[in-house]
């Protein structure tokens, strides 16, 4: 597939970050969670962290990386200071600059991302320049719910190759593989379309797995009678997709239609929820309500939905009874199911952007029940 994709706009992240720093009481913020590290400077090595300060970025990296983020941070037009050495090297580089700072340095580290060993050693560098530990919450990740122009190519491609792959070896649940062993296959035909990598384990489950939301791929063999759930999604340029679709192998019972079409009935009303201003919660209750009129309101056993960028499960979630506001750029997934394990499962998603007066569905593999 073509993957001729329009720029990023990355170079100015770091500027809306800085701006974050005194409403979320630091001084100085330390990126350690590597994603987080990406989004700010376009550097995908496996080691890696950023102090930001209130005028300048520094990005620290170990000697397997240096061409490599000297090279990424040129191609994302990111000014940022490059410091390449090994841990100890790292270490004092790092003291060396926090230094240069005021007294009583308020140092805020990434709260879900450093272990408890690592804020140990943090606080004794915080002591040896005079300064303190703050614990900040989603500082960057709430500047990635919005996703720019680039970003929502890198999605829509991953979307697209995984809807030709789906396309392509669909046909084969009619032959009787066993779920790893069409997951193999579908896999497979991603990565030969270009992705990168699938977005996570596929999950393929047939009859009774079904009814387990997140089955894993099993020896047990795709037989007639069966609804199958597939969630997949390919990997491009460090952005998922995302997207869950339920056929029917041979003649589906009374039951497996009515399921899915109810399920289908409730996806449809939750996507034509999602729209600019729109609180999350209001599009989880459009999607559960058309299920509990039926009667299963306790066989949707997940929240509706969550945001898709650089990680397959991001902020905002799509779930009961949350208040916060969809914003226009963001991608979210609408993915209503229902599970019972006499019958099996059916669940269908999408990932939409979200536009001011709608959104714009980016997966388009048909929604047909049967193979």
């Amino acid at each position: 597939m073509d993957r001729s994709l329009p720029a990023m706009e990355i170079t100015g992240r770091g500027a809306r970050l800085q701006d974050r720093l005194a409403q979320a009481g630091v001084d100085v913020l330390l990126v350690t969670n590597l994603t987080n590290v990406r989004y700010l400077t376009g550097f995908t090595g496996s080691a890696g962290r950023v102090l930001v300060t209130t005028d300048r970025l520094v990005l620290f990296t170990d000697a397997r990386y240096g061409e490599q983020a000297e090279a990424q941070l040129a191609a994302a037009g990111v000014a940022a200071d490059l410091e390449v050495a090994g841990a100890e090297g790292q270490t004092e580089a790092l003291t060396g600059r926090l230094r240069s700072g005021p007294t009583g340095l308020r140092i805020g580290l990434e709260a879900s991302s450093v272990t408890w060993a690592a804020q140990r050693n943090y606080a004794e560098l915080a002591a040896t320049v005079g300064g303190g530990l703050v614990a900040t919450t989603s500082l960057v990740e709430d500047l990635r719910r919005v996703k720019d122009a680039g970003e929502v190519a890198r999605i829509e491609a991953a979307a697209a190759i995984a809807d030709a792959a789906l396309a392509q070896v669909r046909h084969r649940l009619a032959d009787g593989p066993t779920e790893a062993e069409f997951g193999l296959e579908l896999d497979t035909a991603m990565r030969r379309m270009g992705a990168d990598d699938v977005s996570f384990e596929t999950i393929v489950a047939s009859g009774p797995n079904g009814s387990r939301p997140h089955h894993r791929p099993s020896t047990r063999r795709i037989s007639p009678g069966d609804l199958v759930v597939l969630d997949f999604g390919a990997l491009v340029d460090g952005y998922h997709s995302d997207m869950t679709r339920t056929v029917a192998v041979g003649e589906p019972s009374a039951t497996q239609q009515r399921m899915y079409d109810v399920v289908r009935e409730a996806q449809a009303a939750g996507v034509a929820t999602v729209r600019a201003g729109v609180p999350t919660g209001e599009v989880d209750a459009a999607c559960r309500s058309i299920i509990a009129t039926a009667g299963w309101a306790g066989a949707f056993l997940h929240s509706t939905g969550h945001g898709v960028g650089l990680d397959i499960h991001e902020a905002p979630s799509v779930a009961d009874g949350v208040g916060v506001a969809l914003e226009e750029g963001q991608v979210v997934t609408v993915e209503p199911g229902v599970y019972l394990p006499e019958h099996g499962g059916v669940r269908i998603e999408d990932s939409v952007v979200v536009t001011g007066d709608g959104c714009r569905v980016l997966t388009h593999a048909p929604k047909d029940l049967l193979v």
